[in-house]
């Protein structure tokens, strides 16, 4: 059985799903999976993901992990007496190989009912995957390999972390620090325990922490997480809810919820530009700050820098986050680039997790329909858009002003 224990997620499908629980309990939503390498075929694995999934709805929480959830300062007591009584529901999940051996996953149902899905089901995909993998490559010692790599990216944080010691000659700026991200894209639960292990072990002073919760709760560290694309996404679905303001909506709903905790918005669901836009004096003073998720990663945090300035805010009292497919290089680059410009942070998810010698999987589920009407992702990167009824998506675009 890949997973074991319903806090083997990300702590942001929690805190998405509080909000869901407080402030919209009745949305119906539709999710899909989605493939981006090419040449990759998963329908040989579609038996054995079902037989895992079906496992994964096996579960409950236990005491010992509700408690750790309550005790983490914006978790309520009524949605803890929810889970204490929750069940993930197999009747919501379809997976599926068609007549022409297309593989696919598709999730539907309530809101509430269905978001504890996406992360454990990815995590699975890659486990079933890779562990056939190795199979077929028995010559080859992937956890080695893995080893080698780790203990390179450990020796790059080091060498950053001695170039950044205090200076009277360098201008003072933020420490540089990592978070993993990559319970979803992982070769296996037991590569990423290690790995997160090792970091904390290692180079305590540049790891703060991870987004899976049960890996926060077993190794004694701090989890991470706020919201993703779903949280703005759905409003776009949202009777009473014009599009134009969907965006601003799924903010505000945020704040109302959190009273500035998990005050990190993230940015790219329909692009940076309409975001900024979005974003005004009111909403810069009440988040922290903002994640990076799609395109150029300097462009961005050079435009919300300058964001901040030009209603005069210092960035240094705000935060950037990224966590676009960085690797530790990426992240020493940023880092060198923005350090006393912008508070900074990294979250990095496969180049951790699923470094091994092999090629990753680029899998993703995404939010496809809400009450029944379709819903976007405009990315800014090539590839990442989301939505499967182009006529809404031209509409999105024009209402949002994206070329």
């Amino acid at each position: 059985m890949i997973i074991n224990s319903l806090l083997d997620t990300d702590l942001y499908k929690f805190t998405m799903m509080q909000a869901v629980f407080h402030q919209c309990p009745g949305t119906m939503v539709e999710y899909e999976f989605k493939l981006r390498n090419e040449g990759i075929d998963l329908s040989p694995f579609a038996e054995e993901i079902r037989a895992e999934i079906e496992a994964l709805c096996s579960l409950r929480f236990t005491d010992e992990e509700l408690d750790y959830l309550g005790s983490l300062r914006f978790m309520k007591p009524g949605f803890i007496e929810l889970l204490r009584i929750y069940k993930l529901d197999m009747r919501y999940v379809k997976v599926k190989v068609n007549d022409a051996l297309e593989f696919s996953i598709k999730i539907k149902g309530p809101w509430l009912h269905t978001i504890l899905f996406e992360v454990p089901i990815l995590a699975i995909v890659n486990e079933v995957y890779f562990r056939s993998n190795v199979r077929k490559t028995a010559n080859y010692d992937v956890m080695k390999e893995g080893r080698k790599r780790l203990d390179e990216k450990v020796e790059k944080i080091r060498q950053r972390l001695s170039d950044i010691q205090p200076n009277p000659a360098r201008e003072p700026g933020c420490p540089f620090l990592i978070t993993d991200f990559g319970t979803r894209r992982r070769f296996s639960g037991d590569w990423q325990r290690e790995v997160v292990t090792i970091l904390r072990d290692e180079v305590p002073e540049a790891f703060v922490g991870t987004s899976n919760v049960l890996l926060a709760k077993d190794l004694k560290i701090t989890p991470f997480g706020t919201m993703a694309h779903e949280w703005l996404q759905a409003p776009q679905g949202f009777d009473g809810v014009q599009l134009a303001a969907s965006q601003r909506y799924a903010l505000q709903t945020w704040a109302n919820e959190y009273r500035g905790d998990l005050g990190i918005a993230l940015s790219d669901v329909v692009g940076f530009d309409a975001f900024l836009r979005d974003f005004d004096l009111y909403f810069m003073k009440l988040f922290d700050g903002c994640r990076h998720d799609s395109g150029d990663p300097f462009e961005w945090a050079r435009k919300l820098i300058v964001h901040y300035r030009a209603h005069k805010i210092d960035p240094m009292t705000k935060r950037a986050v990224f966590s676009d497919g960085l690797t530790i290089d990426k992240a020493i680059k940023l880092h060198s680039e923005f350090y006393n410009q912008i508070q900074l942070g990294f979250g990095i998810g496969t180049h951790l997790t699923n470094d091994v010698g092999l090629d990753p999987l680029q899998i993703v589920i995404k939010l496809t329909k809400v009450n029944g009407k379709p819903v976007a992702k405009v990315s800014d990167a090539r590839g990442k858009t989301m939505c499967n009824d182009a006529q809404f998506l031209t509409y999105l675009k024009n209402v949002f002003e994206i070329k």
